[in-house]
């Protein structure tokens, strides 16, 4: 079970959240909770960290941002004593999270989960601290921007357990942002492949890492609200059925930024200089077309998080002098809208109707990418919630939700 730092926001909320962990254990479960630091806490100390230095060192920002989650786990112990239930808190270091030494961007590497276990058998609810692990030379090291859900989907696979519950203020994975399509439903069931997809394209209710492990490991998900008991989503291995929906469901993002590199040389090793300059200037590249070659030069435009932009341009025109281009421009009011579902592997003209839709809402396709289950078009950014609106409705997916409800 994993509960976010909404969930667990104050005192009141983590008692709330000890009964929902009890009534889990009541049942005969044998039970691991993940935690999220309280409300706010981690923006609270990264503002204490930027009051004492304004270039904090990453090793001592991963001691500091691992306070917040042990917090909740001590609370959430301490509530579950009163409840009646004997329950132990770790740190990520005790309970066995080995990662790599990258200070506030860490990657699990293995999980011994022997003192976990070992407090299971004795009966013990047992609660780790999210978003935390320790290296091999002994740091404490945090792992990034939803770290607390791959710390749970980690800690799953490596007990072999039988679901991961992720808990959260909604009540599950939705057929599009219910802020921006009123009329959209809760789906009751994903493929680890969509919910990837969908996380990667903008949807906020779980982290990419998360769903990747997930995925890689085989492990079941299942997101619910911490606030109510109704059933949520399931995420699971891709089953036949899942292949009836064509759609799935619809992801956006409005904070990304275009890239155009004009002018290029066509010849080998050009691209790779590109993306090699990007790559080591940490800037996450993401849809990319390269025109046909006209008197032996072309032109390359990819997509990048907008935040990442300057430093995309930056590292782009440090490359001019090694093989020269014509002209380097960029468009920061771009979005993306994602079609997502398994069916598309098996049913024509998705693309079509998509392309159709848009077209007679005169909204203009400035860039395509594609996957056996996803199609992506790269829009103008003020025209990417009506985008989703009335592809919503033009694949009726609030329909297809509630028929899969009823399957």
């Amino acid at each position: 079970m994993k509960f976010g730092g909404s969930s667990v926001a104050d005192t009141d909320m983590i008692r709330r959240v000890a009964g929902r962990i009890a009534a889990a254990a009541e049942e005969g479960s044998r039970v691991v909770v993940t935690l999220s630091a309280m409300g706010s806490t981690t923006d609270h100390l990264v503002s204490l960290a930027s009051e004492i230095s304004g270039a904090p060192i990453p090793r001592e920002m991963d001691m500091l941002l691992s306070t917040g989650e042990r917090i909740s786990c001590a609370l959430a112990a301490m509530a579950l004593g009163d409840l009646g239930h004997r329950a132990r808190s770790f740190t990520g270091s005790q309970a066995g999270i080995r990662t790599d030494g990258n200070h506030t961007t860490a990657r699990i590497e293995s999980i011994n989960p022997e003192r976990l276990v070992q407090a299971l058998d004795d009966g013990l609810v047992v609660l780790v601290a999210g978003f935390q692990g320790v290296s091999s030379d002994r740091d404490v090291t945090t792992l990034g921007r939803g770290g607390s859900d791959t710390t749970a989907v980690a800690l799953a696979a490596a007990l072999g357990a039988e679901v991961c519950e992720i808990y959260s203020d909604v009540t599950g994975v939705f057929t599009a942002d219910p802020r921006v399509v009123p009329s959209a439903r809760k789906l009751p069931r994903l493929s680890h492949e969509e919910m990837l997809e969908m996380a990667a394209m903008g949807s906020r209710v779980l982290a990419l890492r998360a769903v990747e492990f997930a995925r890689n490991h085989g492990v079941t998900l299942h997101v619910r609200s911490s606030a109510r008991a109704e059933e949520g989503t399931w995420i699971t291995e891709e089953t036949p059925d899942m292949e009836q929906a064509i759609v799935s469901g619809i992801a956006h993002k409005s904070d990304e930024a275009k890239v155009t590199i004009s002018g290029i040389a066509d010849k080998p090793g050009v691209a790779a200089a590109i993306m090699t300059s990007l790559a080591d200037a940490l800037v996450n590249v993401d849809t990319i077309i390269q025109n046909v070659s006209a008197d032996g030069l072309a032109d390359l435009s990819f997509t990048v998080p907008l935040d990442q932009l300057p430093t995309a341009q930056a590292a782009l025109e440090g490359l001019d002098g090694e093989f020269g281009y014509e002209s380097l421009s960029s468009d920061d009011q771009i979005g993306k809208v994602t079609l997502v579902g398994a069916g598309m592997k098996s049913n024509p003209g998705v693309a079509a109707t998509m392309f159709r839709t848009l077209a007679a809402e005169d909204i203009n396709i400035q860039m395509i990418d594609t996957s056996n289950i996803r199609i992506t078009v790269v829009i103008n950014r003020r025209e990417v919630e009506r985008a989703v609106r009335v592809l919503h409705d033009a694949f009726d997916l609030a329909a297809e939700a509630s028929r899969r409800a009823d399957v």
